[in-house]
């Protein structure tokens, strides 16, 4: 239904050739946002009403209570999946974890797999890729959180969070008060957050759609098949560097992963690319930077990056 609304508004109302590259383009980024759109509303508002009896505070006192019995790793990494956070976003709650008690390393699960895994990602990838691809994104995300967290956890690195952090952490006694209102009452207040998310995430992807577009209609096959094609043995870690200094939510980004593969990128080197882009970005860097010293912040990149080149040949190889 929704490609025939834009097969009806680019080729017929607009009167574009389907063969042009202003027709390829303006069809794909119509039929992209449609679809796209509708996913973000639903998948937000289902992930509304989970949140809202699942709340940060109330985690973060069972992570930090104890009982969890050496799999505080998973859990951290299994939360950040569900949270619809940016790198950057995911920040402040990574802190708020510090302060609250809970060790570096588990909060290091957390930062890695908030940014790289969330519903909405999920969402979009189930309508871009398959199921398939979708299951093992998620599990590599999640799985990355996990050990990276626990590896780098066991190495010391606590000493390296800025004194300003631990000093807020043993005078912070803050404690939060618990939502008693029914389901019914909670309804207007998680569809406004959830449509909030949705305006938040909207340029993201409106962006991402329209850097996806002029790709897929106007950047010949060949180009990105010169530098990050199946045959260049580099094209993994090339693509990861080329990443870096760019910036997207993983709902902006998996639009231009998209197109890079109908380019005829291989498809666990687009991936590593987005990894890289939601993962590993300067102003995360830089608001990092704040909360970590030079050396743990180098540690911290350095292992995520090298592990997404290794799961952008992994992902090669399976698919």
């Amino acid at each position: 239904m929704l490609e025939s609304f834009a097969d009806g508004l680019i080729y017929g109302l607009v009167g574009l050739s389907e063969s042009s590259h202003w027709g390829e383009s303006l069809h794909f980024f119509v039929y992209e946002t449609a679809k796209i759109g509708l996913l973000l509303v639903a998948v937000t508002h289902l992930m509304g009403l989970i949140n809202a009896y699942l709340p940060v505070e109330r985690v973060r006192e069972w992570i930090a209570s104890g009982r969890l019995r050496g799999s505080e790793h998973l859990v951290a990494s299994g939360f950040g999946a569900v949270t619809p956070f940016c790198s950057c976003s995911s920040i402040p709650l990574f802190i708020g974890f510090l302060q609250g008690g809970i060790p570096l390393g588990v909060t290091l699960s957390f930062l890695i797999t908030s940014p790289l895994v969330n519903e909405v990602a999920l969402a979009l990838f189930i309508g871009l890729f398959g199921r398939q691809v979708t299951l093992l994104y998620a599990a590599s995300g999640i799985v990355l959180g996990t050990v990276l967290g626990w590896a780098l956890g066991r190495m010391g690195l606590g000493r390296f969070v800025e004194d300003w952090v631990w000093e807020i952490a043993e005078n912070k006694t803050e404690e939060a008060e618990s939502d008693t209102r029914s389901l019914w009452e909670r309804l207007p207040s998680v569809s406004r957050e959830a449509m909030g998310i949705v305006t938040d995430i909207a340029p993201y992807v409106l962006a991402g759609l329209a850097i996806g577009a002029g790709i897929h209609g106007f950047v010949p096959t060949g180009f990105f098949e010169q530098y990050l094609s199946g045959g260049n043995p580099l094209a993994v870690p090339l693509s990861v560097v080329l990443a870096v200094p760019m910036y997207a939510n993983a709902s902006g980004i998996i639009p231009v992963v998209q197109a890079l593969v109908a380019k005829g990128i291989p498809l666990g080197t687009a991936m590593a690319f987005m990894m890289a882009v939601v993962g590993l970005s300067l102003p995360e860097a830089m608001m990092l930077k704040k909360a970590m010293q030079t050396r743990l912040l180098a540690t911290f990149f350095g292992t995520v990056g090298v592990s997404i080149v290794a799961l952008g040949y992994l992902f090669n190889w399976v698919l």
